[in-house]
This record gives structure tokens, sequence and C-alpha cells, in this order.
């Protein structure tokens, strides 16, 4: 698995559990894959990310379709994309009237050109939770470790949410009542 951010925390989170990684800001992403791949395109991609995607750059401001155009520009002919990404109907603090909206730069085109697949929608757990569940159960996956499962109190809840905010390569789990061990 190849995970593309900015991000150098969330990089090295992914690498700790044996992904491959691209910086997007470091290159163009089709010379990165190619390094990894010797391919410049992947058969699938996902868009873990959704309608609070950034564009490349330090200084870059939002841009809600810029993970769904990079994945299309570099998944292959009849490859396919999954978008568990959120995206909303409207989003009134969105920084266009566009995409206040739900409207988004979509560049449909390369996806109808490619014949790319997309399934969108909330993951289909259903489908597979018994293998995770065994696999966790048989410690072939620590979930908690990939996500970086952090614990908190009730009291630092704020400062969690702005980390996360920030970009932290963690999953903040508050317990109010102090009973997880942290």
């Amino acid at each position: 698995m190849i995970v593309g951010d900015s991000n150098e925390e969330r990089l090295g989170q992914a690498r700790s559990f044996g992904c491959e990684t691209i910086n997007i800001d470091k290159g163009e992403i089709p010379d990165q894959l190619e390094q990894i791949l010797g391919v410049p395109e992947v058969d699938c991609g996902v868009d873990a990310v959704g309608f609070e995607a950034k564009g490349h750059g330090p200084d870059a401001g939002e841009e809600p379709a810029v993970v769904l155009n990079s994945l299309m520009s570099v998944t292959r002919a009849a490859g396919k994309l999954g978008i568990p990404g959120l995206y909303v109907v409207e989003d009134p603090g969105a920084e266009t009237e566009e995409a206040k909206e739900g409207s988004l730069s979509l560049r449909l085109g390369t996806g109808w050109a490619k014949s790319l697949s997309f399934v969108t929608g909330q993951c289909p757990v259903m489908k597979y939770h018994r293998e995770l569940m065994m696999a966790i159960l048989n410690d072939r996956a620590q979930i908690a470790k990939a996500v970086n499962a952090t614990v908190i109190k009730l009291d630092e809840a704020p400062q969690g949410y702005e980390d996360f905010d920030k970009g932290a390569a963690k999953k903040y789990v508050i317990d109010p009542h102090a009973l997880l061990a942290a």
C-alpha cells in the first residue's frame, strides 16, 4: 500500500506499519509512484480525505476536489477509485461559493476517458468485519497502533481537537471517566 500525504508525521505513522509513502509536496506524484512501482500509475486508489482536502504546497488552502483529481490522473485506465472520504451536500464554512453548495471542480472527463469505476459512501465494513476481527484477535492486525490511538481526558479534548485540526497523526479517544489505561 502507498500512502500519499504532505504531513511528515502522518507519513511516518503509515511507514510504522509497513506502508510505502510519498510526500505530495516533494515532487510530482507520478514520478514518486514510478520510483516505487516502476510505473507512474496505480491500479486503484482511495480518497480517505474528502471535502476538507488542501491543495499542494505549504501555503495551500482548501481545495475539495484535489485528491479526487489527483487520483484520477494517476490511476490506470479501467482502474477503480474508492471514495469513503466525506463529501457533503452543503458546506457553509467552505472558502468558495461553489464549495458551500457542495459543488466541486472535478475533472470528471478524466475519469470518463480512462473508464474509471467510482465507489462512494461509507466503507462496507459488514463485508469484512469478521475477517478483520479474527486478524485483530490473532494479532495479525494492530488497528489501535496503526491509527495511533491516543487516550485523553475530557478536559484535554479542546487541545485534542485543535491538534487534530492541525493534522496530528493520532486518533483521539476521549475517556471522560478515566476508565481506560492511557
